[in-house]
């Protein structure tokens, strides 16, 4: 598939590097963005303190009983997708490390029941996970100003995902790239820009607002289907660092892909992922990586319509960075 070509949009964060370079002799690409003006992100996207110096739940806060209420009527034909993935037992390109499921009883010799041993490390780009606050750390802080001396090897003292812990519930919204542009998937180092999010919910009839959980699909695993495995983590479709300028705007409250949220690679010096930096640790947004969309992104296009009531419920581990764990969406 051929990457498709873009008119050059004007945004802020694109205006502010023309004014950093204004007067140079060699011209950077579109969109082009550099470290400076990640810093610069970092401090203006900032929901430090906005909740008070203790909060842990970061834009978990949007997500109000009034704006759950209205999740909850969205609900029409009752239909449910999950959107997790099957759990990958196999090493590959993009699996270093496959869940691990091994039978501890199989009721053989009269013993009554069939038991199982299951264990993951979920991070990465295999697994679909939530990524609690905790995950990430920049200048030896975490969100809101918490020391990253909070983790130790018991786990982490504050941000951990027991923040989720009451469940996540509210109303989602699919943004199907793949289905914008007219493709069955977006290839890999493919960026999605703000202007590309805005033409897709004039496109759906859907507009990003406060409490929201936003879910980006670049078509990840239908690609891994056709054509088999690749290092993801080298190469993906995914945000760029334009769009979360529109996420903060429009007080989204969580985030997620059926990758890991950033283009790859980020063409950024010094910041490989620059959008899981400015959602974890500036605005306090929590991040799904590597859920299954193309069940949702099917279901959605049957039903006309890309909001759903999503609900997702972590497991409530002390000191956890994270959980694997299989959100629904119902329509």
């Amino acid at each position: 598939m051929l990457k498709r070509t873009r008119k050059f949009v004007f945004c802020p964060i694109v205006s502010l590097l023309l004014m950093m370079v204004a007067g140079s002799a060699n011209a950077q690409p579109e969109h082009a963005v550099s470290p400076e003006v990640i810093e610069d992100l970092i401090e203006r996207l900032s929901n430090w303190g906005r909740w008070g110096d203790d909060d842990e739940a970061g834009t978990l806060n949007f997500i109000t009983p009034e704006v759950r209420v209205a999740a909850a009527s969205l609900i029409r034909s009752g239909r449910v997708v999950s959107l997790a993935q099957e759990t990958l037992t196999e090493p590959s390109v993009d699996n270093a490390n496959p869940y691990r499921h091994e039978m501890t009883a199989t009721a053989e010799g009269g013993f009554p029941w069939a038991l199982d041993d299951i264990g993951v490390n979920f991070h990465g780009y295999s697994h679909s996970h939530l990524d609690a606050l905790c995950h990430l750390v920049h200048d030896g802080r975490m969100y809101n100003g918490f020391s990253a001396e909070e983790i130790s090897e018991d786990g982490c003292a504050r941000l951990d995902i027991r923040a989720a812990g009451d469940g996540i519930v509210s109303r989602g919204v699919l943004l199907d790239m793949p289905r914008h542009f007219g493709e069955r998937w977006l290839e890999p180092g493919t960026a999605i820009y703000r202007e590309d999010i805005e033409a897709w919910e004039e496109e759906a009839g859907v507009r990003l607002q406060r409490g929201d959980v936003v879910l980006l699909r670049t078509g990840r695993w239908a690609r891994r289907a056709a054509e088999g495995p690749w290092d993801v983590g080298q190469t993906a479709a995914g945000l760029h660092v334009s769009a979360v300028e529109l996420l903060h705007e429009r007080e989204v409250a969580v985030v997620g892909s059926d990758v890991a949220m950033d283009v790859t690679p980020s063409g950024i010096e010094g910041y490989p992922l620059p959008v899981h930096l400015l959602l974890l640790h500036a605005m306090g947004t929590l991040i799904f990586d590597n859920l299954e969309l193309e069940a949702l992104a099917e279901a959605a296009a049957a039903e006309n319509r890309w909001e759903f009531l999503f609900t997702a419920a972590p497991m409530k581990v002390p000191g956890g960075t994270g959980s694997p764990l299989n959100p629904i969406a119902t329509f």
